[in-house]
């Protein structure tokens, strides 16, 4: 069964719905006859009993391969579809994808649609390297709205709280922490900074 081989990259905040997304997607495929390889950087290794896994916050859950950033991603394709059909690639938290795979995924792209889910930026505001690659070589691009901050506005920023402050110190990837993050608009999050700020001079 072929499909339309494109680079797509779907992005949002935590709490956007992106691995439901994609699991939902995997579904969807899978139910049209379509074989599914779901794959996931083994950073993420928020799995039960060792057994890898993309697990959504509402309970979704599906068996995944997971990979190294210094694995060849065109090696794992070539070698599941040497085993078994491959017509669709969903990658989950996309953004800690190197540059070097997100550029392997574009080339794999040509024959095989690939479906990238993540985060965009960082708690910084930053882009991560997977991401800011995704969109300079995606095909398509689209944001995944749905989650809102307290004050109404769309959520944009994966805030770091640390003792329910604001933070944008420390390391890039904080796995397993999400209770340390929340979700807001940037005015909120640049208010929370000014008055951190406004604190220290006290």
């Amino acid at each position: 069964m072929e499909a339309e081989g494109r680079l797509y990259f779907k992005y949002g905040v935590m709490g956007s719905s992106k691995t439901a997304q994609a699991l939902m997607s995997r579904f969807n495929y899978i139910q049209k006859g379509y074989g599914v390889l779901l794959i996931k950087p083994s950073i993420d290794n928020r799995f039960q009993d060792g057994k890898p896994e993309v697990i959504s916050r509402i309970g979704l859950r599906a068996d995944c391969l997971t990979f190294g950033n210094n694995e060849s991603l065109k090696a794992i394709v070539e070698k599941q579809k040497a085993e078994r059909a491959v017509d669709v690639i969903i990658v989950d938290e996309s953004q800690f994808l190197t540059k070097e795979q997100v550029d392997e995924l574009k080339l794999i792209s040509k024959d095989t649609p690939v479906v990238c889910y993540g985060l965009l930026t960082n708690f910084k505001t930053e882009l991560f390297e997977g991401s800011k690659r995704l969109l300079e070589l995606a095909d398509e691009v689209v944001n995944l709205k749905g989650s809102v901050c307290k004050c109404g506005r769309d959520a944009t920023v994966n805030a770091r709280l640390v003792n329910g402050k604001v933070t944008t110190t420390g390391a890039e990837i904080l796995i397993g922490a999400e209770e340390s993050y929340e979700s807001m608009c940037y005015w909120c999050f640049n208010d929370k900074l000014n008055q951190n700020e406004e604190e220290k001079d006290r």
